[in-house]
């Protein structure tokens, strides 16, 4: 599909395709259990509470991270850090590319994944919320649409801000077709002003229509995240605090059983979105499997009939896995070793070579699908960016140190293995320790290393540690595709692309 399909935003043109797809791709699960429509009147869609859902669903369908789209989002943004490489399958060339820092504008998947689907969630938040008032329907209900609209384009923006920084801001379905990028200042206040606004009018956790809808910890872990990755520390601790006073969230007692399907839906969970084996799925197993996978005594997985084993390999650095300590729990989730279909023993180690399996196999994988959802943000994660953001305005601070043992505990990490702020000699030494914890904590997941390496200095000099002397600066941000710019003549490309 052309980028112009992001600009034509215009009534409700595509919006019967929309509604196709997210019906197409999604699961059985409650969260969007809605009726199919086929043929729909533009005219009559939002006078009805189905046709508000289906919107609705079809907005959080473009940024629900399942299937291929899912898993690809995921590897563009741990490919290009120090934690995670690829060789092999039809990945390869893609991954090729981010790995050695050599990526364009031209690249289809910053294209297809980071820009169009986001500009379609926006889209389609624009569309509601210009017409809801068609609908006559109880007035808290349509106060919550709205907001559940307003978040979703608010957390697109953030997404594209974090991915290609100030890019077109577009609030309306009459917005000129050719609109050039917001300054920066304009991206900054849209996106933590509407983020502000629409938290108070979100369900509080629990209380959403449907298991994976926006809530308000949702919107202010979004917010959280979005005053961390910008550096203003005191909002970040101030979001934290409103986050930790709904009294809803907690660490999982198990950091190994975190990630399984049975355990999926947890407290600490609180950006998340859902996958099934019924169809578009998480399939990040599939290329963690190493060749001829059969079981790994360690860890007690054994390869069953019904899973699928890629020629896509994804890979753990050595330099990562033995930076841990070795009773921290979370390195349990790597494997090291296995036994290969002819019985043999192989030995991961030492060879850039251990594998992530975070993401458990799912017991009723259907091929390529898995149902272990996928969390944005964790509990854990707000509490690591409150200690950064107390050491950050405050060095020395001992609640900072406090709440990095709070999560470390969770890890078997007590005792001697504990932190204290006599193992700080410096803000700097404490800077390092909590990007190191970061990714002992949130390796595999979703964009965190990434932004991590960038808001800590890191992402171009880690790199060049690692050989890949292409990384410079202009790297912070990705190319806006080729494809919006032969679309829209008013776009200017990022610095150095």
């Amino acid at each position: 599909m052309n980028i112009n399909d992001n600009l034509l935003t215009h009534r409700f043109r595509y919006l019967m395709g929309m509604l196709a797809l997210v019906f197409g791709i999604v699961g059985c699960e409650k969260y969007l259990d809605e009726p199919v429509y086929s043929e729909m009147d533009p005219e009559t869609l939002l006078a009805t509470e189905a046709g508000v859902n289906s919107l609705l669903n079809s907005t959080f369908a473009e940024l629900f991270l399942s299937g291929w789209d899912g898993k690809s989002r995921m590897n563009l943004e741990n490919w290009c850090t120090d934690i995670e490489w690829e060789t092999g399958g039809g990945e390869n060339l893609i991954a090729t590319q981010m790995i050695n820092f050599t990526w364009d504008a031209s690249l289809p998947w910053f294209n297809n994944i980071l820009w169009l689907r986001p500009y379609r969630a926006i889209r389609n938040a624009n569309l509601l919320l210009e017409n809801i008032d068609r609908g006559e329907y109880d007035a808290s209900r349509k106060a919550t649409y709205m907001a559940e609209a307003r978040f979703m384009r608010a957390l697109a923006y953030a997404k594209l801000y974090g991915w290609f920084g100030p890019v077109p801001l577009r609030t309306s379905s009459d917005d000129p077709l050719e609109l050039g990028k917001a300054s920066d200042e304009e991206m900054q206040a849209f996106i933590e002003s509407e983020l502000q606004s629409v938290s108070a009018g979100l369900p509080l956790p629990g209380e959403e229509a449907n298991y994976g809808r926006p809530n308000r910890g949702a919107a202010l872990a979004t917010l959280c995240k979005f005053y961390l990755n910008t550096k203003q520390w005191e909002k970040v601790v101030t979001t934290a605090d409103d986050i930790i006073a709904l009294d809803n969230y907690r660490l999982y007692s198990e950091y190994e059983k975190l990630f399984r399907v049975e355990n999926e839906r947890n407290s600490e969970f609180i950006l998340v979105f859902p996958q099934s084996p019924q169809g578009n799925g998480n399939g990040y197993i599939n290329g963690a499997f190493p060749p001829g996978f059969q079981r790994d005594p360690v860890l007690g997985l054994e390869f069953r009939s019904g899973w699928q084993n890629w020629a896509a390999q994804y890979r753990l650095y050595d330099s990562f896995y033995n930076s841990f300590k070795a009773s921290d729990e979370r390195r349990k989730l790597i494997m090291t070793g296995y036994i290969n279909g002819a019985g043999r023993e192989i030995s991961l180690l030492n060879n850039n070579d251990t594998r992530s399996i975070k993401y458990w196999p799912d017991p009723d994988a259907i091929v390529n699908e898995h149902g272990n959802d996928l969390p944005e943000i964790r509990f854990a994660d707000i509490l690591l960016a409150k200690s950064e953001a107390l050491a950050e305005l405050n060095w020395p601070s001992q609640e900072a140190v406090d709440l990095v043992n709070q999560v470390r505990e969770r890890a078997g990490l007590v005792g001697d293995d504990a932190v204290s702020l006599a193992d700080f000699s410096s803000l700097q030494a404490f800077r390092d320790h909590m990007l190191n914890e970061r990714a002992w904590e949130f390796y595999n997941e979703v964009g965190i290393r990434r932004e991590d390496l960038i808001r800590f200095g890191k992402f171009v000099s880690s790199a060049h540690g690692r050989g890949k002397t292409n990384a410079r600066e202009t790297h912070v941000l990705f190319p806006i595709p080729q494809a919006a710019m032969d679309a829209d003549p008013s776009l200017e490309q990022n610095d150095g692309y």
